[in-house]
């Protein structure tokens, strides 16, 4: 049985790693604390559209801007924030600037919280965009949460409303952690985590955005939360059905990432996303957490039954559900989760080719895949889904994918090896058709990035490489 999240409508993604350095225009850099600035190196452009795709371009489709240093912290507008210094910056409270009363809709919990409010600089993204979406690392002890807005500006010079792009905590003893439904202007729209245009043909897009970050905490606290990285992606990247098949690098290389099936926990939990034959998100998001050392502590899983092997994985799919879109599937939210280990960074990406995700892996950076497909897409994977997370691990000598596949029947069966030209079409593809043969939407190349906030230089090349730098 296939178990994914199913994804929204529109399906599209974004944004870059956390890191060390300040870098030119604002992306992150992992090249460490030192003084001078790294410049990233031109994201290389994306390969022509084959016969059958449409919209085949050589332009630039991705355009990331995230704010993670002192200096980037520093900038903006504060209202009763400011910023921390130390080997990783970020945003706090420094004097409340009000109280207000929030609602949450989910548990029907009324509560008063005092907040501080922090509204970047306007980033002119060198991408006009159809989607774009906001990503944040952040520690939020009990007591306090982030709420994390866009609002963007579009070419034909009106503005859209403030976004709730996510209402987010670590846990969920204050309030429950939400995207939030029903926001549109009737020109975009948000789809859970994904501000999407709502009639990309009519050549409408977004040119400038800037983020709100709004920390509560409760009155009278000392202390509230901290964001390290708060940003956003925005891309214009073309309908296609196909896309050109990349060269393999060539030689055999295979990352040692733990393995986790979430159909071990079929049954387990069903108030989170009906339980784990649906976890495929957290389930990956755990083994990478793992492969970079990290683990989840005996109190953060002892509310977990005994019984149950993996507690962790049920951990994770806690701590990534959102009560609004009634899944563990939000992308944003994956990546907080991972970044609340300590010292590693999370963002959710969009690479350009089967190549690009080969150099991460060469690399040492395994990565998360979103796509979606029919039993007959994908040989030896068994199952069609409409939606699913895997991981990447490796590349057989003749460049086929071998994959943590999660939709397995138990940890010993994760490892799979995928056609190379399967796999890459079907990630990579904004459209297709399903087992009924209608037009359906695919993610165009989304994936989860999750890593050290200080990559080695291998890495950060790499990352430089496929334009995520």
């Amino acid at each position: 049985m296939t178990a994914p999240t199913p994804r929204r409508a529109l399906l599209a993604v974004a944004l870059a790693a956390a890191t060390a350095a300040t870098v030119p225009g604002g992306r992150a850099s992992a090249a460490g604390p030192g003084p001078e600035p790294m410049t990233p190196a031109p994201a290389p452009a994306p390969a022509p559209v084959p016969e059958g795709a449409t919209g085949g371009a050589t332009r630039k489709t991705v355009d990331n801007r995230f704010w993670y240093s002192y200096a980037h912290w520093t900038a903006g507008l504060h209202q009763g924030t400011t910023a921390l210094g130390g080997a990783r910056p970020g945003l706090e409270i420094k004097t409340p600037t009000g109280r207000r009363e929030y609602a949450d809709p989910h548990t029907g919990k009324k509560s008063t919280w005092e907040y501080a409010v922090w509204t970047s600089p306007v980033h002119a993204s060198t991408v006009p965009a159809t989607e774009a979406i906001a990503s944040w690392n952040a520690r939020t002890p009990a007591g306090t949460w982030i709420q994390t807005e866009l609002r963007g500006t579009y070419t034909d010079g009106t503005a859209t409303p403030w976004y709730v792009m996510g209402r987010w905590a670590s846990g969920d003893g204050d309030i429950r952690r939400t995207s939030v439904d029903g926001q549109t202007d009737g020109k975009s729209t948000v789809w859970t985590d994904t501000l999407a245009v709502d009639a990309p043909a009519s050549g409408l897009r977004i040119k400038d955005w800037r983020l709100r970050l709004t920390l509560y905490r409760k009155p009278g606290a000392s202390r509230g939360p901290t964001v390290w990285l708060a940003g956003a992606m925005a891309s214009d990247v073309p309908d296609r059905f196909g896309v050109p098949a990349s060269t393999p690098a060539g030689g055999a290389h295979e990352l040692k990432v733990p393995r986790y099936s979430q159909e071990t926990h079929a049954g387990q939990y069903p108030e989170y996303d009906n339980g784990g034959e649906a976890w495929c998100s957290p389930t990956s998001s755990q083994m990478i957490i793992e492969f970079w050392g990290r683990r989840a502590s005996a109190t953060s899983v002892a509310w977990v039954k005994k019984e149950y092997a993996d507690p962790q994985v049920c951990h994770a799919a806690r701590s990534t559900y959102d009560s609004a879109y009634k899944g563990c599937g939000n992308w944003p939210f994956n990546a907080a989760y991972a970044a609340t280990y300590r010292q590693l960074a999370g963002v959710v990406t969009r690479l350009g080719s089967l190549a690009d995700l080969e150099t991460l892996v060469r690399a040492g950076v395994p990565v998360i895949t979103s796509q979606s497909f029919t039993a007959e897409e994908l040989t030896g994977a068994g199952y069609g889904t409409a939606g699913h997370l895997m991981t990447v691990i490796g590349f057989t000598a003749a460049g086929d994918v071998i994959a943590n596949d999660p939709n397995s029947a138990d940890n010993t069966a994760v490892r799979r090896v995928y056609s190379r030209r399967q796999f890459e079409n079907n990630w990579l593809r904004t459209k297709r058709h399903n087992a009924a043969g209608k037009v359906v939407s695919g993610t165009g190349g989304v994936c989860y990035l999750y890593g050290p906030i200080r990559p080695n230089p291998a890495q950060v090349l790499a990352l430089r490489a496929v334009g995520v730098l």
